[in-house]
């Protein structure tokens, strides 16, 4: 079987799925039309080489990252396609027709948008490409975090499914699956719960930007690297587990009002104030190295350095 897979589109996400697949052993080609594509093929080779010297006995099983001149270049061959493409709900469909035509029949077809579902981008596709048309979100930056969320349409076929997760392991992430299409996935409408929550937080004067991301990193955070939500409401039960933990705190937390939150820029101005003044107007790359150091040392206390 082929070993070699296409990532359409060289963006943030893109580029991190490139190194990723090579990292794990594949050859990756990859297509975008933007100008400087070699120079970014080029700078994605050399990352992967460096990372193999920097390994251990995973170094001899690395891949190769390719320059595509076309869509049709990029997949004719592979077994899987990870689109990261403009979440454009007009032209994905487009560009998964040109995929689906010169790709081989049993490649799967991945799209890593956070907003556009696989059964729209499949919707003009003939049964047998739009069965093989399936979601992959990852969080950011794929290659360091392990999740990814695989959200299959109501075409997309079992095999599909099964040979996605088969895939996303071999590369050792975490892939989970969800039982339908849902605008945010899971992970992105915890994510939005929880920011509309600290932005009405900071916004009502209860607590600053800082503090709040203090208060996560030293508590929430911290906890929730190593158990989910709700193993974590199962070891707050004790004996009674999650039945004694809802028993004892569901009442106290049903409770609990919520505030007024305005999420429109102008409403937004104070936080933006605040996050800047904690943090800087742009995020630097010095922070940004720190972040990763930390993730990564999660990482690999959990086993999942690699």
């Amino acid at each position: 079987m082929s070993s070699t897979v296409a990532v359409i589109g060289a963006g943030t996400i893109g580029r991190s799925f490139a190194f990723l697949f090579a990292r794990s052993g594949y050859t990756v080609r990859v297509f975008d039309p933007r100008s400087d594509l070699d120079e970014v093929v080029a700078s994605l080779q050399a990352d992967v080489t460096a990372d193999a010297s920097a390994g251990d006995e995973l170094a001899c099983e690395v891949g190769t990252v390719e320059l595509a001149e076309s869509v049709e270049a990029a997949v004719a061959g592979v077994v899987f396609v990870q689109e990261s493409g403009p979440e454009d709900p007009e032209s994905k469909p487009v560009l998964f027709s040109q995929i689906a035509e010169a790709a081989p029949a049993g490649a799967v077809f991945a799209t890593s948008s956070s907003t556009i579902p696989a059964s729209t981008i499949a919707a003009a596709l003939p049964e047998s490409a739009a069965s093989r048309v399936i979601v992959g979100h990852p969080f950011n930056p794929p290659h360091l975090m392990p999740l990814v969320e695989v959200v299959p349409s109501p075409q997309t076929s079992q095999e599909t499914v099964d040979a996605a997760v088969e895939f996303y392991r071999s590369c050792g992430r975490e892939p989970v699956v969800l039982g339908r299409e849902i605008r945010g996935f899971v992970g992105n409408r915890l994510q939005n719960a929880l920011m509309k929550e600290a932005i009405s937080l900071v916004q009502n004067g209860v607590v600053s930007a800082e503090g709040l991301d203090t208060v996560m990193k030293n508590s929430l955070g911290l906890r929730w690297s190593a158990i989910g939500q709700f193993e974590g409401m199962h070891f707050g039960g004790g004996e009674a587990g999650i039945r004694g933990f809802m028993d004892h705190i569901g009442p106290a937390f049903a409770a609990i009002e919520d505030l007024p939150v305005d999420v429109d820029p102008t409403g937004m101005e104070d936080v933006f104030e605040q996050v800047e003044e904690a943090y800087g107007p742009t995020p630097t790359p010095q922070a940004a190295a720190v972040r990763d150091r930390i993730q990564k040392a999660v990482l690999e206390a959990r086993g999942q350095g690699r």
